[in-house]
């Protein structure tokens, strides 16, 4: 689809700051622009770049000022990552194609009603007593256990896992090799060993969830594991069995959630963050990448590093670290001369 920088202009409610008439067809990262593509400049860091990319339209924010010529038109707005994200949905939706019908070969257990509208791909399994909403696509190679429910809309990708007796939500996506349900780490010490704990819960998970590939979600040893509306996991993450998740939360790929954690709404975790098991992250928290948390936190928070402390905190702790070789050789320059003064 083409589109002229002031058509773009009225469709994301931005204003033109150029030629009004220049074409855009694609989209291109700002450092890698071209003509005939859509950029945005969001992050501060990529600034320099607005004055040398050849990307015919960029997205800026309406406060943004040049320091330099810009050979780009502009098209400021409000949020341009968000703009963007807008555009691209946009795109996705109007170049899809829609699957819908049974593949052959395909096993759908006898009394599982397939709704006209949904799609099951070849060498997808759907066992018995599972609830299918209208609309879903199981992809293939997919496994929905039996007595699952899945609600309306929602995406299950290729090879992705639902084991017994899991319910996911409406317009959730699930991505390829996602496993949700699969069992808890619960072992009990024996003499010689460890008995195995049967894992009698299950996962549910509301509506309009994002599960990354490879992301797996442990069913509860009694109860539910509960992943919260709105959730977007990245991928690789592991979340234990009887854990929580608070609606609109976000995590980066490689976060670890140990055994009956509860983590708030809307709070924002980064990569290779590990929670401990039994303890609560209030709302609004965030947790800095690579992360060790071992304690509670307060709504709002702002921790990093392991264990994990404030920012501001951690932040002053580095810069002692970096110290500390000046210290010790001043330290043992000072002990060298007290010991010479003694002498």
């Amino acid at each position: 689809m083409e589109l002229t920088a002031s058509q773009l202009a009225a469709l994301v409610n931005g204003t033109v700051d150029g030629d009004e008439n220049v074409k855009v067809s694609t989209f291109a990262r700002i450092e890698e622009g071209h003509p005939g593509a859509l950029s945005f400049l969001a992050n501060p860091k990529y600034t320099h770049f607005v004055y040398s990319t050849d990307s015919s339209v960029v997205l800026v924010r309406k406060d943004f000022v040049a320091e330099h010529p810009v050979k780009a038109t502009l098209i400021r707005v409000e949020d341009p990552y968000a703009t963007v994200a807008r555009l691209l949905e946009m795109v996705t939706e109007m170049s899809k194609v829609e699957k819908v019908g049974v593949e052959s070969p395909a096993f759908i257990a006898e009394g599982v009603e397939v709704p006209a509208d949904a799609y099951v791909g070849a060498f997808a399994y759907i066992g018995r007593g599972v609830k299918l909403g209208a609309g879903v696509k199981i992809y293939p190679q997919a496994y929905v256990g039996d007595g699952c429910e899945i609600g309306e809309g929602t995406v299950l990708y290729a090879g992705a896992k639902a084991y017994h007796g899991c319910r996911i939500g409406k317009n959730c996506i699930i991505h390829a090799g996602a496993v949700i349900g699969a069992d808890g780490f619960g072992f009990a010490p024996v003499e010689g060993g460890y008995e195995k704990i049967p894992q009698t819960g299950n996962v549910e998970i509301e509506d309009d969830v994002e599960i990354g590939a490879n992301t797996t979600i442990d069913r509860a040893m009694m109860g539910a594991t509960r992943i919260g509306r709105g959730v977007k996991l990245d991928n690789l993450i592991q979340i234990a069995h009887n854990c929580s998740v608070g609606p609109h939360t976000v995590m980066a790929a490689q976060v670890g959630i140990a055994g009956s954690a509860k983590v708030g709404a809307q709070c924002m975790i980064g990569g290779q963050v590990g929670l401990v098991g039994h303890i609560s992250i209030a709302d609004g928290t965030q947790i800095g990448a690579q992360s060790g948390v071992n304690r509670a936190t307060k709504p709002g928070d702002r921790i990093m590093g392991a264990p994990a402390v404030e920012m501001g905190e951690y932040a002053r702790s580095l810069v002692y670290v970096k110290k500390l070789g000046s210290l010790y050789e001043r330290v043992k320059e000072l002990e060298k001369q007290i010991k010479e003064v003694k002498n």
